[in-house]
């Protein structure tokens, strides 16, 4: 579930570079997979090319008195009915075998395209019609298909292709058809037809480039499987017609002798064979590299936290959750970028913390990094990351599943997403009690839905047996909570819980995380961009910058009450200074923080917030500090912090006006 690796010390993370435009491909090409495809798809190539220039007079010979032999060194695979040579009228037969293959895919691509966009054109009468026999003949099988339209179009090489790929289309339009429905429906695409875009621009511009990926590699997969078919309708007798022959009329003339000669019948097969493996496994290749953007075979360095930071200042005798010098960094092309590096910190038993910061400081992969939900390819080092007691790096994974099932509760961001949009709540909630607790399916329902009224639901019952979409955004998120309290969570990491919520809803979210806080005596990690709803909700606060605590402070600090716990980090001052209170006169610019945070791959050396901080100096810029001590529970990262505990030195880090 988490990636974790040791590392050697002192190695530092590669910065990226830009990226070339063939490097995907070229990797891929590395792999054995990519290597195969490749060989195979360029002997094929040529093979269909010069085959028929080279050997086709040879193919062709009618030899009467070499009729029906075996492998000799004047033939190497011997001979037909007629004499002539079946090695070569294999290799010659590779082009009409591959082009009619070919050309059935484009057909049957381009049928499908039109078939699977009409419905988003069209009446909404007549693109359910179009959808509705779709949908039908995607129920027959395929080669049943291919069959009916062979008898339609007609015994023959065209009859043929164009039943190949009429047997082809319905599959390829349900595809259109299902991520052109995921695009359509979203905001950009409203915003087009907003614009007065048109339909038909509308698809070519906005819905074909976001679903063009997965259409090639079914596509090129399709291939190999229209090659197949092809080759079946010709052994059928209803495909390529003589004097002209495909494998499959090669291999429906050596039958009758493969007794005697089995290499009449099992050259053309295996031609077939290799040609479909070699279509197959070029659209393995190119799901490949459009899938995986970065591929991290290419890196060899692994990465570690460049600084070195002070040990967590432990809270209480026996802390719930210890994090020491924590990173979570993920693959580039050129190297790794770290996006949390060097975080120290410790929560107590039943102490509620904060985590602030702008947006990509590194909050929430630190909560999901404290969670193990960080997924590969990323990696998740630190020297102690221990929660209850447990180390979470060492310990396997089927011994933490236990501990975290129940005594860790996970509130994300957007509860619509976390939630499983085909089952109900209730279910959903259950799940919990019947995987960790070993209740039976009634009880562990019953339970889901003392847990939604616990969470303040209105009418459990009845929610428990709805789905995720019939909930509000506030139900939603409450029960998430209720799904962290199926268990006795002992740690609540809430990821920006309140987001996008209306206030009045935000408070009843606050409010219920303090209750739940004080029923359980359980801890809350909370993470969030608003300050304020911070400092009214948590004991202590963590301030982030860069991927970096740069402050450690208490949350009654932050409202300057406190004149030896007020913050001391300029850029701690300048969020607060930003944060809009009643009394803040209308009429001026809103303060804001000049510059922007840097991209994680770009930090630069020394302090990564002297290129917008007021106080900085050359030290500031060439050494990057480490968090030091300077008051009871308070720890700051500043050559140069405050001293004065004024509410008004924060305002020269910040600037009045918009942002840039």
């Amino acid at each position: 579930m988490t990636a974790t690796t040791a590392v050697p010390k002192g190695t530092t993370t590669a910065v990226p570079k830009r990226t070339r435009r063939g490097a995907p491909w070229l990797a891929a090409l590395r792999t054995p997979v990519g290597v195969c495809s490749a060989a195979l798809l360029v002997t094929v190539a040529l093979l269909a090319v010069l085959a028929p220039l080279l050997w086709g007079d040879r193919a062709a010979v009618v030899d009467t008195g070499a009729i029906s032999q075996g492998p000799s060194g004047a033939h190497l695979l011997g001979t037909d009915s007629l004499g002539r040579d079946i090695f070569y009228r294999t290799l010659v037969a590779t082009r009409l075998s591959v082009a009619l293959a070919l050309a059935a895919t484009a057909i049957g691509v381009l049928a499908g395209l039109v078939l699977g966009l009409l419905p988003s054109v069209l009446p909404r009468r007549a693109g359910r019609l179009v959808t509705s026999g779709v949908n039908i003949a995607v129920a027959f099988p395929g080669l049943l298909l291919a069959l009916f339209f062979a008898v339609v179009f007609g015994v023959g090489t065209r009859g043929a292709t164009l039943a190949i790929a009429f047997a082809l289309a319905p599959g390829f339009a349900r595809l259109v058809q299902t991520l052109a429905a995921g695009v359509v429906g979203r905001d950009f695409v409203s915003a087009a037809r907003i614009a007065g875009v048109g339909r038909f621009r509308l698809l070519v511009r906005h819905v074909l480039p976001n679903i063009g990926e997965p259409l090639v590699v079914y596509a090129t997969i399709g291939a190999g499987g229209a090659l197949l078919a092809f080759s079946g309708l010709s052994f059928l007798g209803i495909g390529v017609q003589a004097p002209d022959y495909d494998w499959g009329r090669l291999l429906r003339e050596g039958l009758d002798g493969i007794y005697v000669n089995p290499a009449v019948a099992l050259a053309p097969g295996a031609a077939v064979v290799l040609a479909g493996l070699a279509f197959n496994l070029v659209g393995e290749t190119v799901a490949a590299v459009v899938g995986i953007r970065t591929p991290s075979a290419r890196i060899r360095h692994r990465p570690v936290p460049p600084v070195r930071t002070a040990p967590a200042e432990e809270t209480g005798d026996d802390p719930l959750l210890v994090v020491e010098n924590l990173q979570v960094a993920f693959p580039g092309p050129a190297g790794w970028t770290a996006p949390v590096r060097g975080v120290s910190f410790t929560v107590g038993v039943g102490e509620a913390i904060g985590v602030v910061g702008e947006s990509g400081s590194g909050k929430s992969l630190t909560g999901l990094a404290v969670s193990r939900l960080i997924e590969a390819p990323g990696v998740v080092t630190a020297d102690r990351l221990d929660f209850a007691g447990t180390p979470l790096l060492t310990t396997p994974e089927r011994e933490l599943r236990p501990l975290l099932g129940t005594s860790l509760a996970m509130v994300f961001q957007d509860p619509m997403t976390s939630f499983n949009p085909t089952r109900r709540v209730g279910r959903q909630l259950a799940e919990v009690s019947e995987q960790h607790q070993g209740l039976s399916r009634s009880r562990a329902l019953a339970r889901a839905v003392d847990r939604l009224r616990a969470v303040r639901i209105p009418a459990a019952e009845r929610r428990a047996r709805q789905y995720p979409h019939e909930f509000s955004g506030g139900m939603r998120q409450r029960a998430m909570i209720g799904m962290g309290l199926m268990g006795r969570p002992r740690l609540i990491v809430a990821d920006e819980p309140t987001t996008a919520l209306d206030v009045t809803v935000q408070r009843r979210l606050l409010r219920l995380l303090a209750r739940t806080r004080q029923a359980e005596n359980a801890a809350i990690l909370l993470i969030s961009h608003d300050i304020t709803v911070v400092a009214q909700n948590c004991d202590r606060v963590l301030v982030m910058y860069a991927g970096r605590i740069v402050e450690d402070l208490s949350a009654t600090g932050l409202t300057y009450a406190d004149p030896a716990s007020a913050p001391r980090h300029p850029y701690t001052r300048a969020l607060l200074a930003a944060t809009l209170e009643l009394d803040t006169d209308r009429d001026a610019p809103l303060p804001v923080i000049p510059g922007r945070p840097p991209e994680p791959s770009e930090v630069p050396a020394g302090c990564a917030f002297a290129a917008r901080c007021p106080r900085a100096t050359d030290r500031c810029r060439a050494e990057d500090p480490v968090p030091a001590r300077v008051g009871q529970g308070h720890r700051v990262a500043c050559w140069h912090p405050y001293e004065d505990a004024g509410r008004e030195s924060g305002r020269e880090a910040v600037a009045s006006g918009g942002p840039e």
